[in-house]
């Protein structure tokens, strides 16, 4: 289930913006991932022994999985079972509370009617002020441009031959997304 996935140790290097989250050196964070996966993001930044997660997925698997890892740590993290586009988030991660929740290649998998829910889900767990770090797939990646016609199923949205799909974003269509649905 994880070998095609190498732990993200680059995830905080890649994502800056997290780095800047903290306003002073010791400061505790609370993150939200997510589509946590299997936890190769979520355990190098548990590394950081100022920061609690909480991370969910869709997958039954992935979370038995990583609860099962070693470094799960039910004090530093709760993971939990979440269908983003139907479940209320708040039933696991109070109102309010996260200081930034991390999208890395979430949105882009749901379908875009139900991005607006997903949104808005998040956004009652999350601090107000506080962030939303994203990181998905562009309009006109190289990504996008090996799906084949048969492939696409609406406007820049795609199923792979796995099931899953994937949906590609222009910046400003994200923005509009996040501005006027929440």
């Amino acid at each position: 289930i994880t070998n095609f996935l190498m732990d993200r140790h680059r995830t905080t290097r890649e994502l800056e913006e997290l780095k800047a989250c903290h306003k002073f050196e010791d400061q505790k964070l609370t993150i939200l991932e997510a589509g946590c996966g299997v936890g190769n993001c979520l355990f190098p930044l548990l590394e950081d022994l100022n920061m609690f997660a909480y991370a969910c997925d869709f997958s039954p698997r992935a979370v038995e999985y990583v609860k099962q890892n070693p470094l799960y740590d039910v004090k530093r993290c709760k993971v939990f079972l979440c269908d983003l586009t139907k479940d209320d988030l708040v039933e696991n991660v109070p109102l309010e509370s996260v200081d930034v929740v991390m999208l890395i290649f979430v949105l882009s998998a749901i379908h875009p009617e139900k991005m607006h829910f997903v949104l808005n889900n998040i956004y009652k767990v999350l601090k107000p002020g506080k962030y939303v770090l994203f990181r998905d797939y562009g309009l006109h990646d190289h990504a996008m441009l090996r799906f084949k016609s048969a492939c696409k199923l609406g406007e820049n949205f795609y199923v792979r031959q796995d099931g899953t799909r994937s949906y590609f974003f222009s910046d400003g269509e994200i923005l509009i997304k996040i501005l006027y649905n929440i």
